[in-house]
């Protein structure tokens, strides 16, 4: 069995359980994915296979060498397997790996806010509105001592890029898995905008959510 999937986020929606709760739902598009690599202990020290999704119009000799008539994939990433021998290059499968009340972790890249001050980037309270203080509102106030040690320390909070990086949401469950439409439906939210590219893997939390 294979640890994961990758997929596309389609969008949010929601559905009603039958007490009339609303649930909000993540779509993801899933399949199929193609392994394009089969790694192995003798050869590199661990067992994996490297999977391709999505589609581009263009790639370079060394990649169509390496995907050879499989497809021009835009996405590739390795996942985990239990047992290689199963797995061969050129070999697709999609999201009937997961069953409805499965538990999954999914990684992607965030949205980007671009540069963002404190009180939007680390929720900082920003100063008081009087005693002369118009435009101190959101600043982030004092940011060091002064004879010692004289310096900023490294990992002070203040503004900066904000977003566009990995994130991890652990413990979603599956509510839906169509493998003839290649459509994952998870409960809650996931990293990144429409339209990014997902790993989606077997979680290995116990704790329910």
């Amino acid at each position: 069995m294979i640890k994961g999937i990758i997929g596309k986020k389609l969008g949010m929606t929601q559905v009603f359980a039958a007490d009339g709760t609303r649930i909000p739902m993540t779509v993801v598009e899933t399949g199929p994915c193609t392994v394009l690599q089969v790694k192995s202990k003798d050869s590199d020290g661990y067992e994996a296979v490297q999977v391709g999704f999505g589609s581009r119009k263009r790639i370079n000799k060394p990649q169509k060498g390496h995907m050879k008539d499989y497809g021009k994939f835009e996405y590739l990433r390795e996942l985990r397997v239990e047992d290689i021998s199963e797995w061969e290059v050129g070999k697709q499968y999609g999201c009937e790996i997961f069953e409805p009340g499965d538990r999954v972790d999914v990684s992607g890249i965030s949205k980007g806010h671009g540069f963002a001050g404190v009180v939007k980037r680390h929720g900082f309270h920003g100063g008081p509105k009087t005693h002369g203080q118009s435009d101190k509102w959101r600043s982030p106030g004092s940011i060091g001592a002064g004879t010692d040690p004289g310096r900023v320390l490294k990992g002070t909070r203040m503004a900066g890029h904000m977003g566009a990086k990995q994130v991890t949401v652990q413990n979603l469950m599956v509510v839906r898995s169509d493998s003839a439409k290649g459509i994952l439906m998870l409960r809650g939210a996931v990293p990144g905008n429409e339209g990014i590219y997902l790993k989606v893997r077997r979680t290995t939390k116990t704790g329910k959510k």
